[in-house]
């Protein structure tokens, strides 16, 4: 797999923000995935849709994942997402041997991305401030949205 500069990972993260901000005008979470083959391919790209679908499994990943449809193979693919991966997703990321992740940032949520460096999936953290602010933005506006995505009951 070649190395993925910051540029490209900034770049393919603006379809996952593009994602993230259709989820929140659609009354969701704001939170957005691509996935992206090993030649640079945009496979798919979805978004949240657990509130608008009623379907508590459909994360973004999991949209992007659905969207790209069914490859031989997903070593050298790279999930691209707006928010560190949850343990769901995280397992979706490990069950199909996805190389890569790109995340915009982790400070709202930290997931499973750790455990995922730990069996080997390359780890890209941008800290993207627009990201961040998206989610704070969203969190403080609707807590309960948000816990009952994240699975916590409200502090």
């Amino acid at each position: 797999m070649k190395v993925l500069d910051r540029a490209t990972a900034r770049t393919w993260l603006g379809t996952a923000l593009d994602e993230a901000r259709a989820g929140l005008a659609e009354g969701g979470l704001p939170i957005g995935a691509a996935l992206y083959g090993p030649d640079g391919e945009l496979l798919g790209r979805g978004h949240n849709r657990r509130v608008q679908d009623g379907d508590p499994s459909l994360h973004a990943e999991t949209a992007a994942f659905r969207a790209a449809g069914r490859q031989r193979s997903y070593r050298g693919t790279t999930m691209v997402t707006t928010l560190s991966p949850c343990w769901y997703c995280s397992g979706l990321v490990r069950q199909f041997g996805i190389s890569r992740v790109v995340i915009g940032e982790a400070e709202t949520f930290h997931g499973g991305h750790d455990w995922l460096a730990g069996l080997g999936v390359e780890i890209v953290l941008l800290d993207d401030p627009e990201c961040a602010a998206l989610m704070r933005d969203f969190v403080d506006r609707h807590p309960e949205l948000w816990h009952e995505d994240i699975g916590e009951p409200p502090a």
